[in-house]
């Protein structure tokens, strides 16, 4: 607490009075000082005292003061019935000193003859102002020199950081999003800048983060949304597929109902799997999960191919040996790359696809196959011997499945089991394609597996008659025999499909071959020609 002392100035014309506590009993009857009650007391300045004299007089009970403060010093009479200055308001003999938050001045109060004259204990304390200002400054320097210092060191962090971003390869300044340095389940995500980049521009600049064969995974929501439907090119049991458009640019964007979220989850996580990218493999963009027309739909964006599916593709063209050999050789090279497990920090798994058709296989503009449609897929890492099916249960397509499947003998503990099933199926569209090849101006009209022997949609029972109780195969068409290539090709079309997995060729042993025979020197095309 702040000791407050009363100071009551009075400064008037002569001739007024004034009446103060402790002055009565000095007074007689008639209001006047009894002489020998009186003294001096100095006066300062002069036009405050009587007859502007240096002193004044005053009466025992009132005393003599003297003040210094911020307009100088003053002395005078306690009271007095000329002139009055101060009441003391009965203290003598004291100096009143402010405290640290009081007025800036001293006060002495006395009561004996020219008692304030001497006003050497009168000197302000400058040290009760400077403490306090030395105090708030400390305080003050605290708090605002350790935010100084926070403020000046991010502000540096920040200017190397974009510092070392410009000097990265492909980088350069953009008003779009960027994404940010995530830890990921694949990986960490260097930073990306959209802008108006092309999709391939996009996809060269993430080769090397380590996040899978799509774009990093902010970029992929930002892609999203800038995407426009433009027709829809085809439907499955999946949803449908709409042909988009990002700026200029074509692409796939197949849709899964809510439905089938177990399908696009699956699909998603196998196309974001490190090093999975290949030119036999469908490219992938992103997926992202919207909401259109009140609904919500799963989108997986994908590279686009304006010759659709190998199933519509071998219904509207017919090849010749080195076009057959192309697209069968292409799409072994795409399942080689699936089925082999790379080991390393940013290895990959081996991948069974499950539903190798030529539905789920597109075909580029220059002739050769990706496939795509990895929704079923199945994984496996040596390092664990840990089989992933995944969380969808759906199964393959009824038409295209193995011996195995249909008598239910396959041992899902059995990896290799389920390549062994990617072989038969395979097997199958090979055959698809040779039917197509012009030899000796023949050919034969597109036509799917089995479609001779069982319905438009068989029943699995349908199948399992087929091909495990009566064992049989689609048939090889005569006109083969005659012509070289396509009587290699039926020798391995049959070692594909035969009954007993383990007896199958494995996918790099058909690649292999396909390729053999593309480099044949009597394989090569002739032009003008379809003859070897």
């Amino acid at each position: 607490m702040l000791r407050v002392f009363l100071l009551v100035f009075t400064i008037t014309t002569p001739g007024s009075g004034l009446s103060l506590p402790g002055l009565d009993r000095n007074l007689n009857m008639s209001g006047t000082v009894n002489e020998e009650d009186q003294y001096m007391c100095a006066c300062q300045p002069a036009f405050n005292c009587l007859h502007n004299k240096n002193y004044c007089n005053t009466s025992r009970g009132a005393g003599c003061f003297a003040l210094n403060g911020e307009d100088g010093i003053r002395k005078g009479c306690g009271a007095d019935k000329e002139k009055h200055l101060l009441n003391c308001q009965g203290k003598r003999n004291v100096v009143w000193r402010p405290d640290s938050g009081g007025p800036n001045l001293v006060v002495k109060c006395c009561a004996y003859n020219l008692c304030n004259v001497d006003v050497e204990d009168l000197t302000l304390p400058p040290k009760v102002v400077a403490e306090e200002t030395t105090f708030n400054m400390n305080m003050l320097m605290a708090v605002l020199v350790p935010i100084g210092v926070l403020i000046v060191a991010v502000v540096i962090v920040v200017l190397v950081f974009r510092h070392l971003q410009k000097r990265q390869p492909g980088s350069q300044e953009s008003p779009r999003v960027r994404e940010e340095l995530l830890p990921q389940e694949y990986g960490g995500i260097r930073v990306t800048q959209v802008g108006d980049s092309t999709l391939q521009e996009l996809i060269d600049e993430s080769c090397t983060s380590g996040s899978g064969s799509g774009l990093p995974f902010l970029v992929q929501a930002t892609v999203a949304r800038s995407i426009s439907l433009i027709e829809c090119i085809g439907k499955g049991r999946y949803g449908s597929v709409w042909r988009g458009r990002y700026h200029d640019e074509n692409l796939a964007v197949k849709i899964f109902s809510s439905r089938d979220e177990a399908s696009w989850l699956r699909e998603t996580e196998i196309y974001n799997t490190c090093l999975l990218r290949h030119e036999g493999i469908l490219g992938y963009y992103a997926s992202d999960m919207t909401s259109r027309n009140s609904c919500t739909q799963l989108w997986l964006i994908m590279h686009y191919h304006e010759n659709g599916s190998l199933y519509d593709y071998l219904q509207s063209t017919t090849l010749d040996w080195e076009e057959m050999l192309r697209l069968c050789h292409s799409a072994a090279a795409g399942l080689v790359h699936l089925h082999t497990e790379i080991v390393g920090n940013q290895g990959k798994a081996a991948i069974a696809h499950r539903d190798i058709k030529s539905k789920n296989i597109l075909v580029k503009g220059n002739g050769n196959c990706c496939i795509g449609d990895l929704g079923l897929a199945v994984t496996h890492t040596q390092e664990n011997n840990k089989i992933d099916l995944g969380r969808n249960n759906k199964v393959g397509t009824k038409r295209y499945m193995a011996p195995e499947l249909l008598d239910e003998t396959l041992n899902p503990e059995y990896f290799e089991a389920f390549k062994q099933v990617d072989v038969y199926a395979f097997g199958l569209v090979i055959w698809e394609i040779a039917r197509r090849c012009v030899t000796e101006g023949m050919f034969d009209d597109y036509k799917p597996p089995f479609w001779d022997v069982v319905p438009s949609d068989p029943s699995f029972d349908d199948m399992k008659k087929v091909v495990v109780i009566d064992q049989q195969r689609p048939a090889i068409p005569n006109r083969w025999s005659s012509d070289s290539i396509l009587l290699q090709m039926s020798k391995l079309i049959q070692e594909c499909w035969k009954c007993n997995p383990k007896a199958r060729l494995t996918s790099l042993r058909i690649k292999k071959t396909l390729n053999q025979l593309l480099n044949q020197p009597q394989c090569k095309k002739i032009k003008d020609t379809n003859k070897c």
